[in-house]
């Protein structure tokens, strides 16, 4: 007579053990890049004031997980502060 093997068997899922603090959540959210849209600033390296926004108090650049910047408008964004970084606005 065969044993049956309990390690493997799945139990049925509570609702509440998705609530543990330890587990990841199922659902992300999303921000919305603040540089994307109609009324988005123009990033070029002469806005410090918008440049600073993105740099930390060592002056080193915010990562976009941060800052909620997409990926390309973050590419644009780093190139543009090391222009501004270069002529010595920042």
């Amino acid at each position: 007579m065969k044993r049956k093997n309990n390690k493997f068997n799945k139990r049925p899922q509570n609702p509440l053990n998705k609530l543990s603090l330890f587990q990841k959540s199922d659902s992300r959210f999303s921000k919305k890049c603040p540089l994307s849209g109609k009324e988005a600033p123009v990033i070029d390296y002469k806005n410090v004031k918008l440049l600073k926004r993105y740099i930390s108090d060592t002056d080193k650049i915010m990562p976009s997980r941060i800052t909620s910047v997409s990926q390309n408008k973050q590419r644009k964004l780093t190139s543009e502060i090391k222009k501004a970084k270069i002529l010595g606005l920042i």
